[in-house]
């Protein structure tokens, strides 16, 4: 998934403080659905974990331990992590007692009030904080993934959003500028495309630009 922040800048607010007040709602649907799940729960703490645990509990009824935490030194993040266990149905009380205890060493060994931020900063990684959660669990990972700054972006998509607009508005638009430019909202990436350029490629591209090709390729 991807997103982006409006304003990224806090200045001397905390995070309660930049959360404030509203709700958490998320809406789900599925095709068998005959209506979508909506589920709300108001914001009432501002720490992310403990206010999206509220809305698991309430909102959803399932029964989980979450937490999640961040370790930021100037405008510079040192670490970021957290984790989510949640009781699925055939659990066996021993298991939940397993893992209840897990977790009070947990906390001992991480010794802070942002859990997990410090076995972070000292280097844990995210299978081991499982491994420490289900000790005794017999815990079989299932898949690893290392996160990676990337973008789906291109010249491409620049052209085909061109392309959806009515051809005299677009040339109107080469006429009045000298270079198209284009800043890609999710990355910074900043595209440029001369008038010419534009013309050629337009009139040599094909297919419907009402379809993304490139989604329906990863698809």
């Amino acid at each position: 998934m991807r997103g982006f922040v409006g304003s990224p800048m806090l200045g001397q607010m905390s995070l309660e403080e930049a959360v404030g007040k509203g709700a958490v709602q998320v809406v789900k649907n599925h095709p068998d659905w005959p209506r979508p799940y909506n589920g709300i729960t108001a914001i009432r703490h501002g720490d992310i974990d403990r206010d999206v645990g509220i809305y698991l509990a309430e909102s959803e009824q399932r029964s989980c331990a979450l937490a999640a935490a961040t370790a930021v030194t100037g405008i510079l993040c040192q670490a970021a992590g957290g984790y989510l266990i949640e009781q699925l149905p055939d659990v066996t009380d021993e298991e939940i007692q397993q893992v209840e205890s897990n977790l009070a060493k947990l906390v001992e060994k991480d010794g802070g009030d942002q859990l997990p931020t410090n076995l972070l900063l000292s280097g844990t990684s995210p299978l081991e904080l499982a491994e420490m959660i289900l000790e005794g669990l017999d815990m079989q990972p299932l898949q690893e993934l290392t996160p990676a700054l990337t973008c789906a972006c291109t010249e491409d998509r620049l052209l085909r959003a061109l392309r959806l607009l009515p051809a005299d508005e677009v040339e109107e638009l080469l006429e009045k500028q000298e270079q198209l430019e284009a800043r890609c909202q999710f990355c910074g990436k900043v595209y440029q495309m001369g008038p010419d350029e534009v013309r050629e490629r337009m009139a040599q591209s094909k297919g419907d630009p009402s379809v993304d090709s490139s989604q329906s390729e990863e698809k």
